[in-house]
């Protein structure tokens, strides 16, 4: 546990002296800011107004952004230490591939998943200030949303960068994972259900196992519970999950998912030829 936890330490000192670190908390604080520079505190949607709206469109605008962040650093982790010779001189350290790799793994989550947060808070906190009512039941849910979304497409990004023998590799299949995740939502499945005469319920549970559109289902869920604005999909979803299922089987999915996926490059990991 101490090795790992120096690890994560290790790994979170390097991210906040690195460029993109700053380049990422810049984009997520300027897109809050815009968002109530914009203001749609002030204005009212189908009954949804204040704090909230400006919460429900942060996520979606981070749904499109905090995956392809975090894939395309992380991939570049394992990989571009291999490339720089950094597994030679960690093993002749007394620090184990478990303790180094999870290590590397934790102290990562911290930083992609702090900046996010923060930007919340700040959110938060702005409301606060301004006597505007917060929705704390939605605060709650929607960090539990991005915490899960965060570790999901990490533990793809440590797969893909120990399954990548070079940091150029592991930067290209992570950027065609994260656009292939985000054309295979919406438009996309009703182009499948329309060409190819798929039955909906094949074409939702489809849809199901994409982090991406769960994330952005379970978000929509929780101001329109209903969720008109997916038609006759919300049926199939209803039907089977219903709402707290729903938002249950989204906290828990990309948890369960990004686990395994690191779990599964561990393996490799320590099955490869580190040098």
């Amino acid at each position: 546990m101490k090795h790992l936890l120096l690890a994560a330490k290790t790994d979170m000192s390097e991210s906040l002296r690195s460029r993109w670190f700053m380049v990422y908390t810049l984009v997520f604080g300027g897109v809050i800011v815009a968002l109530f520079m914009s203001g749609l505190t002030e204005s009212r949607v189908m009954g949804f107004s204040g704090l909230s709206r400006v919460l429900v469109t942060y996520l979606q605008i981070t749904m499109a952004i905090l995956p392809v962040f975090v894939l395309i650093t992380t991939v570049r982790s394992v990989a571009g230490d291999r490339e720089a010779g950094v597994f030679e001189y960690m093993l002749s350290l007394p620090v184990s591939l478990f303790a180094w790799f999870w290590g590397k793994m934790l102290g990562r989550f911290v930083v992609v998943f702090l900046p996010v947060f923060l930007a919340m808070f700040a959110a938060v906190a702005w409301g606060l200030g301004r006597d505007i009512e917060i929705p704390w039941q939605q605060v709650i849910y929607y960090t539990g949303f991005l915490l899960s979304l965060a570790w999901c497409f990490l533990g793809i990004g440590m797969l893909v960068s120990t399954l990548a023998r070079s940091s150029d590799v592991a930067t290209g299949i992570a950027f065609i994972i994260w656009l292939g995740l985000l054309l295979f939502m919406d438009l996309i499945l009703l182009g499948l259900l329309i060409r190819q005469g798929l039955p909906s319920e094949t074409v939702i549970v489809l849809a199901l196992f994409n982090p991406m559109q769960v994330f952005r289902t379970a978000a929509m869920m929780l101001f329109d519970p209903q969720l008109v604005l997916l038609g006759q999909s919300a049926y199939v979803i209803l039907d089977n999950f219903g709402k707290q299922g729903y938002i249950l089987w989204a906290l828990l999915y990309p948890v369960g998912l990004g686990t395994v996926c690191a779990w599964f490059g561990y393996v490799m990991f320590k099955r490869s030829d580190l040098p």
